[in-house]
């Protein structure tokens, strides 16, 4: 049975890293509940205070690299806070539009429309921002897959 549970415990551990590429997936909610599940079917004996602090500053930096990859890839092409909400609305929508592929181009079409409708920005500007939005999503992912193994590393070597 104890393998069974583990079978469980990594899938929803994956889960949360498929979340990486369909952002419709709560991530931070699989890896958690992954660590739940363990308590529930194991034991919660070896998530003390510090584990769970250390757990709290994992998911605050998960939080903090999605917005500041997306941000810093926009601002550095001269995208507004308008081209930020595009690609971040790009990102939502873009795997239902166009599975798989519109990954990449919900958030490169969602900051185009943004700076070209509110900021009437040209084409080629707009472009340009829009490359910074997809710059900006795969440095993301990079950062919060980083983050993920290192909760579930933390976690494995915690529980082992």
């Amino acid at each position: 049975m104890e393998s069974i549970y583990w079978i469980l415990i990594s899938v929803i551990f994956l889960v949360g890293f498929i979340g990486l590429v369909f952002p419709i997936i709560p991530s931070v909610l699989f890896i958690i509940g992954g660590m739940l599940l363990y308590g529930v079917l194991f034991s919660f004996e070896p998530f003390n205070w510090l584990f769970w602090s250390v757990q709290i500053i994992f998911v605050l930096l998960l939080f903090a690299a999605d917005y500041v990859a997306n941000m810093l890839g926009v601002k550095k092409y001269g995208g507004s806070k308008a081209a930020i909400w595009g690609s971040t609305i790009g990102i939502l929508a873009g795997p239902f539009i166009i599975p798989v592929i519109g990954l990449l181009i919900g958030p490169f079409a969602g900051a185009i429309l943004a700076e070209l409708i509110v900021h009437k920005k040209d084409f080629n500007t707009s472009v340009k921002i829009g490359l910074g939005s997809v710059f900006g999503f795969i440095s993301s992912v990079a950062a919060k897959a980083f983050i993920q193994l290192l909760m579930v590393g933390y976690f494995t070597i915690e529980v082992l």
